[in-house]
């Protein structure tokens, strides 16, 4: 998880369209937050996610590159939030080959759980204090 957003940090300051794109996606869903809501925004869909994308639909399709695909290439959509937010899609996708990998090489769910939990704790409380 830290290392998620450390990896999100690095390309959020050098990819411009993808600054953009989190912007947009990230005050669309946190702006409206108190802060307990921001704890809870880490960990339901940290959770729900993992458990739909890496523990259901991962196993379904295959442990195999196909499956890890056409998962991650869901997960990244389920971020899609409007035509000019494509970068976001890209790098949703990306992290979700990464969740899918850790799952696929730990055999373990909780790996990825507290990877994305993690990942949202830091980035939506690292966003909220900066904006």
């Amino acid at each position: 998880g830290l290392g998620i957003t450390l990896a999100s940090s690095v390309v959020y300051r050098l990819w411009a369209a993808y600054r953009q794109s989190a912007d947009f996606y990230l005050e669309l869903v946190l702006k409206p937050l108190a802060p307990p809501d921001v704890i809870w925004l880490g960990l339901l869909p940290g959770m729900s996610e993992e458990l739909l994308f890496r523990g259901v639909m991962l196993p379904a399709i295959g442990l195999t590159w196909f499956g890890l695909v056409v998962s991650s290439l869901c997960f990244g959509v389920l971020h899609f939030s409007g035509s000019k937010n494509w970068s976001y899609v890209i790098w949703a996708t990306t992290i979700g080959a990464v969740l899918g990998l850790s799952a696929i090489f730990t055999g373990n769910l909780l790996v990825p759980i507290l990877a994305h939990i993690t990942t949202n704790l830091l980035s939506s409380t690292i966003w909220k204090l900066t904006n």
